[in-house]
This record gives structure tokens, sequence and C-alpha cells, in this order.
């Protein structure tokens, strides 16, 4: 049979196959990535926190999926952070602070040039965390910043404007990502990473931490409850590294007096609840283009937090605190209201970023989609950290669901062991326990490996 199109019926297939390839492409989500900066995974009201106000983030939770089980890989920011956007532990991609650039070969493997690349439109607003050269290349639209050290005052934080206006940067980056919303272009998919610097304290400073003066009232007749394990002997356990560090000295920065500590957990609670009131402007934004139905959200923090416990503060150790972090992923396309036990990780975000934007990762990354049933499979994970800075002791971990070993990298004869099933808060190391050391050779054995 003969097909005879004349140049009319031509030209018609021509755009009606352009149209769909249009719309199939149109069809793909919209993505955004939005991670806070020390959010440790109780810090938010679905987590069973009662005092903290938390609504747009748990509404999230419980229109996505939760993962009640998720840590970082490496817990401080500018590894995790690597980590984040190339798929790869510390050990591998090499980047922490000192360390130089991110490395050229991880970069160009990275999820926001993997999809640009795939022709997603891509933006990124707020604390990058990586120091690399060509920034731009990760991103049509972007603006990279973070706290201002020049000052030790509010200012450390209020120092960009809107129509001349100055405000707290939680709220710059968020009308950032209703901006960035709103040019989107309507003939592809978007990703839009939104890295908000709250709730970092800005350490320089006496007071620690700042918020807008709407959030001053916010917890004002709350009385926060002491820390947990605040008892001199959990402190005193601690090899004389850890006594004489970088945790002892931001405990001594924010939590070494009642008033201290007051002001500091409310700071933390009210910048958090800050955050989350500008996640629910966005999704109003959302709303009003009509993306809100094929947008997919994530939620993430980049490391956990010490509130006081152990009579420390910061992160960087092995212990939950430190690499306990929230994870929320919300389909509106799902049905949601789901927990996810498994191990999450941050290493599995990119992997799962490329899942939901149909575009295969790269054979090289070490993380797991979150949506793949892969992940249900994982019964241990490596953490580490493994920055050579004198106030901070390199460690690394191995946990699995009972299990927790650690060491300090420079002084591989301090062990601990820890069964979470019966002592989930780490109070009582096995590490000498003539019961337990087939279970230490059998974990410092996989360590080595």
């Amino acid at each position: 049979m003969e097909h005879n199109l004349t140049p009319h019926k031509l030209l018609f297939c021509l755009l009606l196959l352009m149209s769909f390839s249009a719309f199939a492409q149109h069809k793909k989500p919209n993505i955004i990535f939005i991670l806070t900066d020390d959010q440790r995974w109780d810090a938010l009201g679905f987590a069973g926190n009662t005092l903290i106000q938390t609504p747009e983030m748990d509404k999230l939770a419980a229109e996505g999926t939760y993962f009640e089980n998720a840590f970082v890989t490496t817990p401080i920011c500018a590894a995790s952070r690597a980590s984040l956007i190339t798929g790869l532990y510390e050990r591998t991609h090499g980047y922490t602070f000192g360390q130089g650039d991110l490395k050229e070969v991880y970069a160009a493997n990275s999820y926001p040039a993997k999809l640009r690349e795939a022709g997603y439109f891509t933006g990124f607003y707020g604390k990058f965390g990586i120091q690399y050269p060509d920034f731009s290349s990760f991103f049509d639209e972007g603006e990279n910043y973070d706290r201002n050290g020049k000052f030790n005052d509010r200012r450390g934080y209020f120092f960009k404007t809107i129509d001349k206006d100055t405000v707290h940067l939680t709220r710059y980056t968020s009308q950032q990502a209703i901006d960035f919303i709103g040019n989107a272009p309507g003939d592809k998919p978007f990703m839009l990473s939104l890295s908000f610097s709250a709730p970092h304290a800005h350490d320089p400073a006496e007071l620690q931490y700042f918020w807008s003066a709407a959030y001053d009232t916010m917890y004002q007749n709350l009385v926060i409850p002491e820390p947990l394990l605040q008892e001199n002997k959990y402190f005193e356990a601690q090899p004389a590294y850890v006594r004489t560090g970088e945790n002892r000295t931001r405990w001594h920065w924010r939590y070494d007096t009642p008033e201290k500590y007051q002001h500091s957990v409310k700071g933390y609670y009210r910048m958090i609840s800050e955050v989350d009131a500008e996640i629910g402007n966005i999704r109003k934004a959302l709303e009003e283009k009509g993306l809100a139905d094929n947008t997919v959200i994530i939620l993430m923090g980049d490391n956990g937090y010490f509130l006081g416990e152990r009579q420390l503060a910061g992160k960087w150790l092995m212990y939950d605190n430190s690499l306990r972090v929230p994870l929320i992923v919300y389909d509106p396309r799902q049905a949601g209201g789901v927990i996810n036990p498994a191990f999450a990780l941050n290493i599995d975000v990119p992997a799962t970023i490329m899942d939901y934007a149909g575009v295969t990762p790269p054979k090289t990354w070490q993380g797991t989609s979150l949506r793949s049933r892969q992940l249900a499979k994982r019964k241990d994970f490596l953490t580490e950290h493994l920055w050579q800075v004198d106030i901070i002791a390199p460690s690394e971990a191995i946990r699995t669901e009972q299990w927790k070993y650690f060491r300090y990298i420079n002084d591989p004869s301090h062990e601990e062991l820890y069964d979470l099933r019966a002592d989930p808060l780490e109070t009582n190391n096995l590490a000498k326990d003539p019961a337990h050391q087939a279970t230490l050779k059998k974990l410092r054995e996989k360590m080595e490996k």
C-alpha cells in the first residue's frame, strides 16, 4: 500500500510528533530538593517531637514517604554535600574541608550535571558548601551564598535584600524559589535545589542563633527539657581528644548554662519553624502555577546534631545524634502515608532524583534509589569522618540493624560497640566485654574490608 503525504499532511505529522515529544518531556516530574543545615532527625513533629512546630514538613511526611532510619555517610556539611551531589562516599570522592576543589571527574558525574544534560531546567539557591570553580556549569540559574562571617551579630544572617528590605536568608531563599517556579520554562521540567542555611548557628556570634522578628515569641513560654545523657559519666567516658575537642568547645558556646541551653534550643527550633513556613509558601507557589500535581519534593538534613547530649555540641562523631537526619520524599502522583523502615542514606538521594527524572545514573555511584526494592536489602552501612584536623578526631563506623561498631582512625585501640536493640542511646560500650568479642571481631574485619 502506498502512502502519499502531501506537504501539508507531512507538516501536520511533524507538528504532531513534536507536540507529542514536548508533551512527553513536560510530563516528566519537576523535582525540588530541600536541604536543611544541621537539622537532626527528631527536630520534626512527625518524628514524635511534641515541642517543635513543623506543620508543613509534617504534612509532606504524612502525604509522602517518611524514612524513619535515614543517615548521612559523613556527619559534616562539606563532605555530606559532596556525597549528596555525587552519590559517593567521602573516601571515594575525597572532598571535605581543606582538600581543594571537588575533583572534576566526580563533578561531571554529579546529578545536577546529568539532569542538565538530560534536558532539565536546573536551579540552585543557598549554601552550596562545596568548593568548585564552575558552579554555573551545574545550573541554568542559581546563586551560592551562606552566612557572612565578617560580623558577630545578626548581620551574619541578615545580609540579603528583597526590594531594598533586608531579610533573613531563609526568607530570601524561599523568595528565590518562588521566583524560579514562576519563571520556569513551560516546555521542559525543572530541577530546583534549595539549601537553607538554617538552623545552623552563626558560630562567631555570642547569641549563636538568629531568626526573623516574627518568630521572637514562638516557644517563648516553653521550658525545653534537659538533654538526655547530660550526666558527667557520659562525658567522662569519652577519650581525651573528644573531651577537649570542638564538640566540647561548642558545648560551652551553646549549652553550658541553663540560660544558654534554653536560648540555643529555642533558637534552633525557631529557625527550623521558619524554614517550615517557607516550605508552605513554596508549595503555594506551585499550586498557583498549576505545577503542584507534578512536582516531587525531597527534604533532608545534611547531618545530625548534638543538643547537649553527653555535654557535647556540633556533629562529627559516630553517635546517632550526629548521623541521623530527617528524610521525606513526597510524590503527588503516588499514594502517601508510607513509613519506610529501611536504612536510607544521603548517597541515595542523587540516584532517587535520577530515577524520578528517568535518567540512568552513573554505574560508579554507590547509592540506591529510595524507590528501589533493593533498599530493603541493605542490612548495614559505613559512615565516616575522615578530615584530619586537630580539634575533631577522625572516625569511622559500621552500623547494622542491631549493632554499631566505631573507632577513631588515629587511635584504633579505642573501640566502641553498642547493641542498639537493647541500648538505643548508645550508653553501654561492649567493646571489652568478653561475651561480645566475636561480634567485635566480625565488625572490625568488615571495617578493614
